[in-house]
């Protein structure tokens, strides 16, 4: 069995300055506030049939901005996804139940050849 990428998911940004950030998001481009997890300093809002996280993250961390790409795949088979995956030398991460788009569901991370985390997601149940 194969698998296709029906669209992107989620995108994961870490921001500076979270309220600011929700604030610029819900009043120039509309967005809503879906879920806060405390927590995880974690804001997802609703950007139609997709979400964009917000993560509060240190200005000193040195880390890029973007945390991982999801896309959204169909149907979701960790087997033709690792054989898929293994020509390029990537390794696939544990199957986990995660948040998405469409609500909770199977996904994986690998990291591309630029080491940018990427999440393949299955559909909600």
């Amino acid at each position: 069995m194969t698998f296709r990428v029906e669209r992107i998911d989620h995108v994961v940004l870490r921001v500076r300055d979270l309220a600011g950030m929700v604030r610029f998001y819900e009043q120039a481009l509309g967005f809503r506030e879906e879920r806060r997890l405390e927590r995880l300093n974690l804001v997802q809002m609703r950007a139609g049939a997709s979400l964009l996280d917000l993560i509060a993250t240190d200005a000193s961390s040195g880390a890029p901005n973007m945390d991982h790409l999801c896309f959204r795949v169909e149907p979701f088979d960790r087997d033709a996804i690792v054989m898929r995956l293994a020509p390029f030398g990537i390794s696939v991460g544990e199957t986990v139940d995660r948040y998405g788009a469409e609500g909770n569901g199977p996904s994986v991370y690998f990291h591309d050849p630029e080491g940018n985390q990427i999440e393949l997601k299955g559909p909600a149940h």
